[in-house]
């Protein structure tokens, strides 16, 4: 078991590289994995969420009761940062409305649980990271599809009432149901849990192959822009996050914790989103997949210098 632990965090240390193997296979032979319907992303993201509610204690709870301000804070720099850099980006670069839908959804979704690793690997607030990650997504059936209205609304249909719906079997019931499992079988969850990291790595990775892999032609064919707006997009949510703990007197490991956790959206559920809700537009789940790839690469990239600010 302890070999199968030491794989799991091999792996989760190396996601980086994961995505950037899977992506590059998808695109440049989708084969690979075009014979996964993309039917199966919904369920595969709800086991990262059930994995995600796996690891969680009542007493995880507690930095929300003791320190509301801080999370008031980081909700707020949340879901107003990213979407309003969504809708700005859009309209300064022109983006065709498919590939906008998708770009606004990216920065409309919660925190991924990803940013909880880059945090603890920022030597950050993770306590702070982990509480914003997992009210961010009990907020999000709720927030999610009212400012996809908002900003996207006049271009297309929004089915507020079916997003709404989607991101509570997706998210919210699986982190419920492993919240309750782990609250009665925790004897069972300790043996369980080390290996979740490799789990929800290894299903990140194949939401992206199969994404990537059944829009490969169209993705090859984006003009550089989309991956303009994916990359600032990002690098801007980690720096405005940062700045908004800054001018607000936090400590640098608050600060850190809310840049990370505002930088790093849940790009898998936009994904899954768009592959429901926007059938009709294949390319709006592209920008959630570029965003996969990317954010995992600048998060390192982010912790390593977060890091290194800390320990001067």
């Amino acid at each position: 078991m302890q070999i199968l632990y030491r794989l799991s965090d091999w792996i989760a240390g190396n996601i980086t590289l994961f995505v950037v193997i899977v992506s590059a296979l998808a695109l440049l032979f989708p084969p690979s994995f075009t014979w996964i319907a993309p039917s199966v992303i919904t369920p595969m993201l709800g086991v990262v969420m059930f994995g995600m509610g796996l690891t969680l204690k009542p007493s995880d709870f507690k930095p929300v009761v003791m320190q509301p301000k801080n999370i008031i804070i980081g909700e707020l720099a949340q879901f107003i940062i990213m979407p309003s850099i969504a809708w700005l980006l859009c309209k300064l670069l022109g983006l065709p409305t498919e590939i906008a839908i998708g770009v606004i959804l990216v920065g409309c979704c919660p925190g991924g649980t990803a940013s909880n690793v880059i945090c603890y690997l920022a030597e950050g607030d993770t306590a702070l990271s982990v509480a914003m990650t997992t009210v961010s997504t009990l907020l999000a059936p709720l927030v999610t599809p009212a400012l996809v209205q908002l900003l996207a609304g006049h271009s297309v249909d929004v089915d507020v009432w079916g997003m709404f719906l989607s991101i509570l079997q997706v998210v919210i019931l699986p982190i419920v149901l492993g919240f309750v499992v782990n609250h009665y079988l925790k004897s069972v969850t300790k043996r369980v849990v080390p290996l979740l990291p490799m789990v929800s790595t290894l299903a990140i990775a194949v939401i992206i192959g199969i994404v990537v892999s059944h829009n490969s032609t169209k993705i090859l064919q984006c003009s550089l822009l989309v991956a303009l707006a994916v990359i600032l997009h990002n690098l801007l949510g980690l720096g405005l996050g940062y700045l908004a703990g800054y001018f607000l007197r936090l400590d640098h490991a608050k600060r850190t914790a809310i840049a990370i956790e505002v930088g790093m959206q849940n790009s898998g559920l936009a994904t899954s989103l768009a592959t429901v809700h926007f059938a009709m537009f294949p390319m709006a789940a592209v920008p959630g997949a570029i965003f996969s790839v990317w954010h995992n690469f600048s998060g390192s990239i982010a912790a390593a210098i977060f890091r290194g600010r800390i320990r001067k």
